[in-house]
């Protein structure tokens, strides 16, 4: 294994692979120093630390891509602007369902325009990729964890959709990162808390996990996001994450799956890449693995540690030269890449045109997937109670306690005589019964839940109310697994998400403005699920 020459191309070669973050509305005199340095290939930004506007982010983008040595060509400076539940930018920038709603659709023009629209709107602000499409298969597994993310459960519709919105991201010069590779999905758990595992072989994962990100490679994704996920049968048994994994990231996803393009790590920060050590020794065994660019979510000093560390290791002969002077060709690759987009105006956020096609994909997706006893639409002079909870953020990477449902104030806009009752995320049985019996005297009770299925006591609330023999209507506006955690529901509806475009539509649709258009993106077990 040949070492770096010396300090300064051991410098070179490290600098590059990081991905660095900051705190704050403007870049710090600490990153800008940085970036000039040639220590950091890119940004990351987060709605929570970076995110004021639309025209703030453009300009703080601006100052950064100042801020590099001459000649550089333009940094990689990412967002989570997937959509629906994860989207780091609000405050103007058009608010899109997430990639289940799309699901729901099965259109591949409509995840291919959302792509190119969401690109645009990145780029108008500044932005150079996006951490999106979305591969992972969405299973029983992964129901609370993944949430509305994924296309669906069927492989063949995910790949479908992930390889249109791949072309759609890429199509303004954005480049779009397929995550979270080998597949989210099935694994057990959530790697913002720990590592969780994949228990398939090969032969499964190329059956269930693989096809979507064999899709968007095919379709020329420029970068893959490995997650903090372990595949034993992959790696001789043990529980390795694919972060730090040769066998995940050379020989499955360079060698089988033909990707020659730029890997960037999921957050360094996270729970399932602190099961493989602490962040120095993590990162060095990353790049060891094949990982190029390492996405840090930490304070300036542990980020230049993390920079010494990577030099000692590329000059004592830990990382081979000869990788990576490799790697750094692809950073560059992508980086030279990045230059040829132009970048468009910012009137592009949040326009019309884009609010209008939002609007269309939620219309497209609502569900209806049953209605036993003919109870919608709700008739003009119904009194109708609703009980919703107030949306949180189930996950890190979720955004939905920056939203308020306000289905209520939608139908009643429709002319429904409405009462709202406000429910905890997890009601105990006291208060799904006290629930229950408020909105009683009602002619309908629609139940709103927001994950169900990992959250038992909505279901709980839902069964109260059927046993008060009021006819209810169970609406899921996260996933439709929530549908098995309460099969005795006579109707059902799904909106995959809470973006206003798609509470107007499920309103839409609830009073039969609308009719109910999307098909279901999973199988459900419950009790039939004829209409």
């Amino acid at each position: 294994m040949s070492a770096a020459r010396g300090g300064a191309e051991a410098r070179l070669l490290a600098g590059c692979r990081l991905l660095r973050t900051f705190e704050g509305a403007d870049p710090t005199p600490r990153v800008l120093a940085a970036i000039g340095r040639g220590e950091a290939s890119g940004i990351t930004l987060f709605r929570a630390k970076n995110v004021v506007s639309p025209a703030q982010l453009r300009a703080l983008c601006a100052a950064l891509q100042a801020a590099r040595p001459a000649g550089d060509p333009p940094l990689v400076i990412g967002i989570d602007q997937e959509g629906g539940q994860l989207q780091a930018v609000g405050y103007g920038a058009t608010a899109w369902p997430g990639n289940l709603a799309l699901g729901a659709t099965g259109s591949e023009d409509l995840a291919r325009r959302a792509g190119r629209a969401i690109a645009t709107e990145v780029a108008a602000m500044g932005g150079t990729l996006v951490f999106a499409p979305v591969c992972d298969v969405l299973h029983r597994e992964s129901a609370t964890a993944l949430g509305t993310r994924p296309f669906g459960g069927n492989p063949a519709l995910v790949a479908r959709l992930a390889a249109a919105m791949t072309e759609g991201i890429q199509s303004v010069g954005i480049a779009a990162s397929l995550k979270h590779f080998p597949g989210h999905g099935a694994a057990t758990g959530d790697s913002h808390a720990g590592m969780p595992v994949v228990r398939h072989d090969l032969d499964r994962l190329e059956t269930d996990e693989l096809p979507p990100f064999r899709a968007a490679i095919a379709a020329g994704a420029r970068t893959v996001l490995p997650g903090h996920l372990a595949v034993p049968a992959l790696t001789d048994g043990a529980a390795i994450p694919a972060t730090v994994s040769a066998a995940l990231l050379r020989r499955l996803l360079r060698d089988r799956l033909g990707f020659t393009g730029v890997t960037v790590s999921d957050a360094m920060d996270m729970g399932g890449a602190a099961a493989a050590g602490t962040l120095d020794s993590v990162a060095i065994a990353a790049v060891d693995a094949g990982m190029d660019l390492l996405l840090l979510v930490h304070d300036p000093d542990a980020e230049d540690r993390t920079l010494a560390a990577l030099v000692e290791a590329a000059t004592g002969g830990r990382l081979d030269a000869s990788e990576l002077w490799a790697s750094r060709r692809r950073i560059l690759d992508l980086r030279s890449w990045l230059a040829e987009a132009e970048q468009p105006a910012l009137d592009a956020v949040g326009s019309a045109e884009h609010a209008a096609l939002a609007a269309e994909i939620a219309r497209r997706s609502v569900t209806l997937v049953r209605d036993r006893d003919g109870m919608l639409p709700l008739r003009a002079g119904m009194r109708v109670a609703l009980i919703a909870p107030v949306p949180v953020d189930l996950t890190p990477a979720e955004t939905a306690s920056y939203l308020k449902v306000g289905l209520a104030e939608r139908l009643r806009e429709r002319g429904v005589a409405l009462e709202e009752f406000v429910s905890p995320i997890d009601p105990t049985p006291a208060e799904a019964s006290a629930l229950a019996h408020a909105a009683a005297g009602s002619d309908a009770v629609v139940v709103a839940t927001f994950d169900a299925f990992g959250h038992r006591g909505q279901a709980g609330t839902a069964r109260a109310a059927i046993r008060t023999g009021r006819p209810v209507i169970v609406v899921a506006l996260r996933g439709p697994f929530d549908l098995e955690a309460c099969p005795e529901a006579p109707a059902y509806t799904c909106t995959y998400g809470i973006q206003p475009p798609q509470v107007e539509a499920l309103a839409d649709a609830l009073v039969g403005r609308i009719p109910f258009a999307g098909s279901l993106p999973v199988e459900l077990d419950a009790g039939g699920d004829a209409r």
